[in-house]
């Protein structure tokens, strides 16, 4: 279930950080441009400066996650800072009798951090039974019963683009990016259970974890924004699929000679390739004061893991089935009282499954298939506010994005057959059904641009 998460959350994601100003108009820049920041939407943007700029920002992220089950909840808040976007352009204004009257170069680096930790409180009522041997040799049938479950994940992701854009005739401009994605991740996912025979409570890792990935990926962006007329721009982009590079290493646990659980360590490597995105854009500049943008994505193609074996065909299948494509609509405006900058954004996308049946355990601890409309990732609502001054060269930018999604947890399923369940030193424990636990995610990130104007 984990790795259906990281597909959508991590490798296919879209949602970097930018500037404060960018961040503050809710990612919502599609049609404006002007700046490095179009190289997170639509490259065509680089055209539209007229001058060159260079920026850094600071990034102050909380990450809260709230899991419930059964009456009872746990929260954890997990804070961190650090450079979250440095970005340039350079314009180059051409002095000559053609329509062409700027080609522009554009760089965007954006960094910030995966750690996510969800902790989901215990329901003694679910019992799972397993066949084991006492220390007289007899077989017996123990209960265990689930005290508690912890998915951890540490890492980051980064993106760095280059790209090009060029204005014709000041009414239609031309961009192109390359983009380079890294990511990096470990984590963890364990269940505390309790043994009726001795009382005993153990912790069990999920088999094939602890895990770490470190991966690589390339695609490329391309862009046009149009004027309509001097008030109305209309803009269309599309990336392509993300080709990542997945290097995994892993610990698989096995039944040694002598019955005891023992395990290995073991590196694989996997192919994936992101959704392809299209984006169409919109914007509204009556006056030099005010500017309003809307931007819409649509994700055209689904996941696809490069088939290896068994587990990349199961991912795919459950892609091809589940699968609708994730798309986002922000709105973002700007307001200018002199030197002085007002911005606010929002961005509401969608969960990118259908609704999806599974077997799960009731907080009765019956099992049965159930269906749940908002697996894995829950629909995402982004608030943005920001405010800056410019100086004679020098402009200071500062925001605030809150993200708030809710989404439906399963956890614990694990085959008997191919021995995917939980592990400890002494044996392992398989359920054909998952617990679900219901988790809100808040994000509430802070921004702080410095740049210069040259």
């Amino acid at each position: 279930m984990s790795t259906v998460k990281n597909s959508v959350d991590i490798y296919s994601n879209t949602n970097f950080f930018g500037s404060a100003k960018y961040n503050g108009m809710a990612g919502s820049t599609g049609a404006l441009g002007g700046d490095g920041n179009s190289l997170l939407n639509n490259p065509a943007g680089l055209g539209v400066a007229i001058s060159s700029d260079f920026s850094g920002t600071l990034a102050v992220e909380s990450n809260k996650n709230v899991s419930s089950l059964n009456g009872s909840s746990i929260d954890y808040k997990i804070n961190t800072g650090e450079i979250g976007n440095i970005n340039g352009v350079a314009a180059f204004q051409l002095m000559t009798e053609s329509p062409w009257k700027f080609v522009n170069i554009g760089i965007s680096y954006s960094n910030q951090t995966i750690e996510d930790y969800v902790e989901t409180p215990g329901n003694s009522s679910i019992v799972i039974q397993k066949a084991l041997v006492d220390a007289g040799g007899n077989d017996v049938t123990g209960n265990l019963s689930y005290l508690g479950h912890a998915y951890n994940r540490y890492g980051n992701q980064s993106k760095m683009s280059i790209g090009v854009g060029a204005n014709y005739a000041n009414s239609l401009y031309l961009g192109a990016g390359l983009n380079f994605h890294y990511a990096q991740i470990e984590q963890y996912d364990s269940a505390q259970f309790g043994l009726d025979l001795d009382n005993s409570v153990n912790t069990y890792d999920k088999q094939y974890t602890p895990f770490t990935e470190e991966s690589a990926g390339f695609s490329a962006t391309f862009g046009v924004i149009g004027k309509v007329n001097n008030q109305f721009r209309l803009g269309a982009s599309v990336e392509t699929p993300t080709w990542w590079t997945i290097q995994r290493l892993y610990n698989e646990n096995y039944v040694d000679n002598s019955g005891y659980i023992s395990f290995e360590t073991l590196e694989e490597s996997r192919n994936f390739s992101s959704p392809l995105k299209a984006n169409l854009s919109a914007s509204f500049v009556p006056n030099k004061n005010f500017s309003l943008n809307v931007d819409y994505s649509l994700g055209l193609t689904k996941p696809r893991y490069r088939v290896q074996g068994a587990a990349e065909s199961e991912l795919n299948d459950f892609f091809n089935d589940n699968y609708k494509s994730l798309s986002e609509v922000k709105f973002g405006a700007e307001y200018r009282l002199k030197a002085l900058r007002l911005r606010g954004g929002y961005a509401f996308a969608t969960n990118p499954f259908d609704a999806v049946s599974i077997s799960s355990y009731s907080n009765t601890g019956v099992e049965g298939n159930t269906s749940y409309d908002q697996l894995f990732i829950g629909k995402r609502n982004t608030l943005g506010l920001g405010i800056g001054y410019a100086f004679t060269s020098l402009f200071i930018d500062a925001a605030f994005q809150n993200t708030v999604s809710e989404y439906s947890n399963p956890f614990l399923r694990g085959s008997e057959e191919f021995g995917t369940g939980y592990y400890s030193a002494d044996f392992d424990v398989n359920s054909n059904s998952s617990v679900v636990s219901q988790v809100k995610n808040t994000r509430n990130n802070f921004f702080l641009t410095v740049g210069w104007k040259f």
